[in-house]
């Protein structure tokens, strides 16, 4: 039986049909995405599913006793209560569980054969279960963790902003785990690393799900269904995002001429998952299975890990090398920028050249300072030290607050202020409808104040609006935030097709694999990270890493180094003359490797050579560099197990 039954469900705001005649299902277990475009209805259903919000017409059937919970855009919290309170608030009835649970325990050990206390056990035991309540204070405490909430854990909550709210309200909804779980854009306001730990919790936990997000990899990774709203009608698709896309064109192909446009941009979308985030996946699932079978290894042989690391290591040294063209424009030249606000360190000593086809996104966790560069590019904040040379040029700027739009103007005003109906794009005129069209909005949109249009839509007219512009230079700051996934489409194409530079702060890690050519990483204490590598590869490389230095951590534990007199154990004269030597010979075959790689992936080298002989030449490197990398290893950890003496 399904926990949620809409049967024949309508909904109508005045004279514009949302919904009509729809049936929609939730079973459990399962994690159902819902997508179409802003006002298409995603939100309305998902109040339906909740009860918040009575349908016009049909049938709302849930189980008996079903907790159905949902994430508000707004959430509502008591006065005075602090962010600690606040997640934990909702939990009394598991924690009282728990405490009753621990109490029967105790009963039953003098009394273990009385039925009314094992039942009362078993009740209590099923409904822990369920919830996975049984250490709620360390859930409590890693979850603060996680969602950065731990400065402002005796904060009053209704004193942080909007997306800190949101981030307390999401966490304590988690830790209750309701039957039903909704959540609209749940992956807003949050930064990747967060995002990744959502993933983790909610798979882990096995939430049943109903949630509406635009991040294309959130999606592919958490649904098992997608339900797209169109036309006041649900269309069902198995499985996440790539599914919904090949399933999609399909039913695009089959349709009539005027879904061309739509078919398009599916099927670019399409091709470029299954081109590059697909071999992506598989390039990374054999890494990810070597980290495996390495775990056993590992214990005996802690030279394994080392070894690994620096193979990771080379990936991303492979990734990070400068490739741009130096001939090419040059537009900001940044020199030992550093930047303090009050205590707090966000850049220092950084340095880095923009030129006139860069498509740059910066990239990093909450609050690490990647809104601050754009600022200090924009001349709106002096650094503290060092100096951003600029050349001459023009810049469209978009930001969050979308400070271009004037609420009190309509769209006609605000695409053509000196009259008429036409606006320039890019040396195309056009008429303003036929433009707007492009980012799906309809002709009854044109008389419409700004002032009244949802956060969406207002994000929509400011794109179009910056594509109007002459410039030299994007910079957006995240702004795919509150748009749905058909424009965030749209967006890309724009980008992909504006022949001037780009830069981007965003956490849609979907959004900055597809679009940017060059990353700049925010690592904390004003550290930035250049490289050429797309952003869920430096993620995924990053995890590894990581996982590998834990493992040497607990393989230190488990075989501790056999100590010895220092007099007995130390390096020979060859080792010491090899210790200096092998990391420059090491970094020869490197880049002797790339050459030989780049070679082969161009005719007229390998033609010249000989594929066979190429090939051949390149596994004798390897060989080599395999064979001094494991030399250096050893000398290494008996570098390290001397100076532990």
């Amino acid at each position: 039986m399904a926990l949620v039954d809409l049967l024949n469900v309508s909904k109508h705001y005045e004279a514009q049909k949302i919904l009509t005649n729809i049936n929609f299902h939730v079973d459990e277990g399962e994690r159902i995405v819902i997508i179409g475009k802003n006002g298409s209805g995603k939100s309305t259903l998902m109040k339906i599913v909740d009860g918040s919000l009575e349908a016009d017409s049909g049938e709302r059937i849930t189980r008996q006793n079903l907790e159905v919970k949902m994430l508000s855009q707004r959430p509502e919290f008591k006065e005075g209560q602090n962010v600690k309170d606040a997640v934990k608030d909702g939990l009394k009835e598991l924690i009282d569980a728990k405490i009753r649970y621990d109490e029967l325990s105790l009963l039953l050990a003098d009394d273990f054969e009385n039925r009314s206390l094992l039942d009362e056990s078993a009740k209590l035991g099923h409904y822990l279960d369920h919830h996975n309540a049984w250490s709620l204070d360390d859930k409590i405490e890693r979850i603060i963790d996680h969602f950065q909430l731990r400065e402002f854990e005796e904060k009053p909550v209704l004193m942080l902003s909007g997306g800190e709210q949101r981030r307390v309200a999401l966490a304590s909804l988690l830790l209750q785990k309701p039957d039903v779980l909704l959540l609209d854009e749940p992956t807003n306001h949050l930064d990747v690393y967060m995002v990744e730990f959502l993933e983790e919790l909610i798979l882990k936990e096995k939430f049943t799900l109903v949630f509406i997000s635009h991040d294309r990899y959130f999606i592919d990774r958490i649904a098992t269904k997608s339900i797209e709203v169109e036309d006041c009608k649900l269309r069902e698709f198995k499985g996440g995002y790539s599914d919904y896309l090949t399933q999609k064109e399909e039913i695009l192909r089959t349709m009539q001429q005027q879904h061309d446009n739509l078919l398009r941009l599916v099927k670019s979308e399409n091709e470029w998952y299954s081109r590059g985030v697909r071999a992506r996946l598989k390039r990374n699932e054999g890494r990810k299975a070597r980290l495996m079978d390495l775990r056993d290894d590992a214990k005996v042989n802690p030279a394994k890990i080392r070894k690994m690391s620096v193979e990771l290591e080379r990936e991303a040294k492979h990734f990070n090398r400068d490739k741009s063209v130096n001939r090419q424009k040059m537009l900001f030249e940044v020199e030992d920028l550093g930047i303090t606000l009050g205590e707090k360190k966000l850049i220092e000593n950084f340095s880095a050249r923009i030129l006139q086809k860069d498509v740059i996104a910066i990239v990093g966790p909450n609050g690490s300072g990647k809104s601050t560069l754009l600022k200090a590019l924009l001349g709106r904040l002096k650094p503290t030290c060092g100096v951003i040379k600029q050349g001459e040029f023009t810049i469209g700027y978009f930001d969050q607050h979308r400070e271009m739009l004037d609420d009190s103007k309509d769209l006609i005003e605000t695409f053509c202020p000196n009259g008429g109906d036409r606006v320039d794009v890019q040396g195309h005129n056009m008429h303003v409808y036929g433009y707007l069209k492009n980012f799906l909005f309809p002709r009854e949109f044109l008389d419409k104040k700004v002032g009244i249009l949802s956060g969406g839509e207002k994000n929509r007219v400011a794109l179009a609006l910056l594509f109007t512009k002459k410039v030299d230079i994007l910079i957006l700051d995240e702004p795919t935030n509150d748009l749905d996934i058909p424009t965030i489409n749209i967006l890309e194409e724009k980008l992909t097709n504006f022949p001037g530079a780009v830069i981007i702060v965003s956490h849609d890690r979907y959004f900055v694999d597809k679009i940017a050519k060059k990353l700049l990483i925010f690592k904390g204490d004003g550290q930035i990270e250049e490289s050429h590598q797309q952003y869920s590869e430096y993620l995924e490389l990053e995890h590894e890493l990581a996982e590998l230095a834990e493992m040497e951590k607990e393989s230190a534990k488990e075989k501790p180094v056999e100590r010895v007199k220092q007099k007995e154990l130390k390096l020979t004269f060859k080792e010491k003359i090899a210790l200096e030597k092998l990391p420059i010979e090491i970094e020869k075959l490197e880049k002797l490797i790339d050459e030989k790689n780049g070679c082969l992936s161009n005719p007229a080298c390998y033609e010249k050579i000989g594929i066979t002989v190429l090939a051949e030449e390149l596994q004798k490197l390897k060989e080599s560099y395999e064979q001094k990398v494991d030399e250096l290893l050893t000398i290494e950890e008996k570098a390290e197990e001397i100076q532990a003496l």
